[in-house]
């Protein structure tokens, strides 16, 4: 009963807070007075409203979501595997540190540019969102193993504990909240990479080939339906992901 009071006052003050941001909107839409600078909360839900009704506009997302699902889940495995590795060398780590730091310097739009080169305009966004998540879920794994309680490895050690339980009981243990954290955040880079990506590449089924189109057509109010559905797809994966984790290792806190 006591959860269900919580979950009801949660959704109310999410609902409060959307409320308080669509008047702010409506606020700003009356102040500027041009729909080409910032058209009104109406007619951008209207419009994506017309989008939910035609099959390309799912077609889009589901490509979109194929090619960020991939680079992520491609990301979190080898940066885990990777970082793993280079947390507990460290000549590993002192090799691939420039080029974890060179990837985070670098613009974006540089990667994509040259990914245009190497790859198809459909392969390039799942690249892009590969490259860029990748360090992120390096440099948490790698903090997560640099951070293992030292005193638990000496105890191992002194008790002869097998490599293989230390790095099962031990190792993989702390690295969970750094996983988590690391996924989540991958998540959110994720979808604004690709989704860049996209709108340079052009796929013939992307969320970002159609935010190029709205803005090539002056669709004001469906370049903002676009940019809504983004964020509401990168939130609905990342409530999911964080929910599933919870149920994965029970009772913790995330």
């Amino acid at each position: 009963m006591m959860d269900s009071t919580i979950k009801t006052k949660s959704y109310i003050k999410t609902i409060l807070i959307i409320g308080f941001w669509i008047m702010v909107w409506q606020i700003g839409y009356i102040i500027v007075g041009r729909d080409l600078y910032l058209p009104a909360p109406f007619q951008v839900f209207s419009r994506l409203t017309e989008l939910g009704a035609e099959k390309a506009f799912w077609m889009s997302i589901m490509y979109s979501v194929y090619r960020v699902g991939l680079g992520v889940i491609l990301s979190i495995i080898l940066g885990i595997a990777v970082g793993i590795i280079s947390g507990m060398n460290d000549l590993v780590y002192e090799i691939l540190n420039p080029a974890m730091v060179a990837i985070k310097s670098t613009p974006v739009m540089s990667f994509i540019i040259l990914a245009l080169i190497w790859f198809s305009s459909t392969n390039s966004p799942i690249f892009i969102c590969f490259l860029m998540c990748f360090p992120l879920v390096w440099t948490n794994t790698v903090a997560g193993i640099r951070n293992v309680d030292k005193k638990l490895l000496e105890m191992a050690h002194i008790y002869d504990v097998s490599k293989k339980q230390i790095i099962k009981k031990i190792y993989l243990l702390s690295l969970k909240p750094y996983f988590v954290s690391s996924s989540v955040q991958a998540l959110g880079l994720g979808w604004k990479v690709t989704v860049a990506a996209e709108v340079l590449s052009n796929p013939r089924h992307s969320i970002g080939g159609n935010l190029y189109a709205a803005k090539a057509y002056l669709d004001i109010p469906g370049l903002f339906a676009w940019t809504i559905t983004v964020i509401g797809l990168s939130y609905v994966f990342e409530v999911f992901f964080v929910s599933l984790m919870k149920k994965k290792m029970g009772s913790e806190r995330l």
